[in-house]
């Protein structure tokens, strides 16, 4: 019988839960009973709507919250009873500008991070030069964080993430608040630390094009509980077969939109098109129906492939919630 051989798990989530309280009674279940595995070198994109436990999930990787219950290792450590070996194994970029300290220097950050992380010497300023260097920072890297842009902080941010060569990198929202050119800065990095250095990269993000380009895996929760954990590849071919898009031309108000409920409607160059998961062909011809009853002339009916974001809309609104969606895979 042949052997299989599997990537290392880089991180093991086991029956996590985090529940905040106010006067000691409970006000929310941030994170309910989530159970995940992320194999090493991996892209691993974690996505959920605002409030659906991510962050909160991330802090608990990081050590930053401590659990209601539940278990987290990085590398084979335990984050709560190896707590410092655990932690030099990640480097964090948190969402907004938490991750420096605005009234020193870029190159004090560096310095201030890769010696909280054990590094020094040599070694570490050679490390804090290069990072600069790519970063298209080292011309600035003696004036203080707050003279800088936002998209300046956060490549920062990052170097400061990245100052101990860690092997898991956590990426929470990298890009909010960035421009076009700052963020394609970021998303080439997060390539570079995958496909090139062989990096664990965690992923969360409202930008699903991008995290469509970048992720191996994807992994949505809703109010603290997993929906799916599946190669992107197999969560967009669950939908492939089902997705259809109408094109009609003209545009429709807010009461004729409203009798096509469940799919994306948008309008562009004076036509209106219609995009979602349509179950058969009966109720492909029922919303035709309705394109003729409005008077609208239709353009084009297609098939189409689904992006991450037709994929997400339906997990999260509730309507991939069947058992063909919900399939929790495991590892």
């Amino acid at each position: 019988m042949a052997q299989t051989f599997r990537s290392p798990v880089a991180i093991e989530i086991e029956s996590l839960s985090k529940t905040y309280y106010k006067r000691n009674k409970p006000t929310t279940k941030a994170v309910d009973n989530l159970s995940l595995s992320v194999l090493a070198g991996q892209v691993f994109g974690f996505l959920g709507a605002n409030g659906a436990g991510k962050t909160s999930t991330i802090k608990m990787i990081c050590g930053l919250v401590i659990p209601t219950k539940g278990r987290i290792c990085v590398n084979g450590f335990d984050v709560a009873r190896e707590h410092s070996m655990a932690m030099r194994q990640i480097g964090a970029v948190l969402e907004g500008t938490r991750n420096v300290y605005w009234r020193l220097t870029a190159w004090q950050n560096l310095m201030y991070f890769g010696h909280l992380k054990g590094c020094k010497g040599k070694e570490l300023k050679n490390r804090a030069e290069q990072l600069l260097h790519e970063l298209d920072l080292w011309e600035r890297r003696n004036d203080s964080i707050r003279t800088f842009s936002r998209g300046m902080q956060q490549k920062v941010a990052i170097a400061c993430a990245l100052i101990s060569d860690p092997s898991i990198i956590l990426l929470d929202e990298p890009t909010l608040g960035l421009d076009i050119q700052a963020s394609r800065t970021v998303k080439e990095w997060i390539a570079k630390l995958s496909r090139e250095q062989g990096k664990t990269v965690v992923l969360t993000t409202h930008q699903l094009d991008m995290a469509q380009a970048l992720c191996d895996r994807v992994a949505i929760i809703r109010k603290g509980q997993l929906l799916t954990d599946q190669p992107l590849t197999e969560l967009l071919h669950l939908f492939r077969q089902e997705y259809y898009q109408i094109k009609v031309k003209g545009y429709m108000d807010n009461h004729e939109s409203s009798w096509f409920d469940g799919l994306n409607i948008c309008a562009e160059n004076g036509h209106t098109i219609l995009s979602g998961a349509i179950a058969n062909q009966d109720v492909l011809h029922g919303h035709l129906t309705k394109v003729r009853d409005l008077s609208l002339p239709l353009l084009s009916v297609s098939r189409i492939e689904p992006n991450l974001e037709d994929v997400f809309t339906q997990m999260v609104d509730g309507k991939g919630e069947q058992s063909e969606y919900q399939t929790v895979s495991n590892l």
